[in-house]
């Protein structure tokens, strides 16, 4: 599989992680800048490749323990992120399935409400215009639910598999 290159420089391992994140160091986060110029490069490159992650670092930042633990740290980061994504994914689904079962129950209620509107109003303009209004709810009930099965998880799930790719990416750090 070809292995596409994202390359940073830092002039201090320091500045690569969130310094307030009190985390031993392969479990900080990454800091946010240095997580969306990552992101942004991988969103860009070929959905085929692999990842080989560089960060370039002064050579005498390339010998702190922090420097050798870079790779497990990028590796973590966006293995735990991959995780959090898949959870908001299960969470949509979730509600997808909730707004599903009361969308389908109000336009099954609507659908019946609106066959009885001609017998309790009568014939006639208004029993013709709740019996429109009555169909016109229930599908719009089930508005929300077909809109996440339908489209709101792809980018979601697009966004995991990018995750993923970055935690089995190859981190190589190298000296300027």
């Amino acid at each position: 599989m070809p292995k596409s290159t994202i390359e940073l420089n830092v002039r201090e391992v320091a500045r690569l992680f969130e310094s307030l994140d009190p985390y031993p160091f392969r479990d900080k986060d990454l800091d946010r800048d240095a997580e969306e110029f990552i992101v942004d490069w991988a969103r860009e490159l070929p959905g085929d490749h692999a990842f080989c992650i560089v960060v370039h670092l002064p050579r005498t930042q390339c010998e702190t323990p922090g420097a050798r633990e870079i790779p497990d740290a990028i590796q973590h980061h966006f293995a735990h992120r991959a995780e959090a994504v898949s959870s908001d994914l299960r969470e949509l689904f979730r509600t997808g399935r909730v707004a599903s079962a009361i969308g389908i129950t109000v336009l099954v209620l609507c659908v019946f409400a609106s066959q009885s509107a001609e017998t309790m109003l009568g014939p006639g303009a208004v029993a013709r215009l709740v019996e429109e209004s009555l169909i016109i709810l229930g599908w719009v009930a089930n508005w929300r639910p077909l809109e996440i099965f339908l489209y709101e998880w792809w980018p979601i799930r697009r966004r995991r598999k990018l995750f993923e790719r970055l935690a089995n990416a190859d981190v190589q750090v190298k000296a300027t």
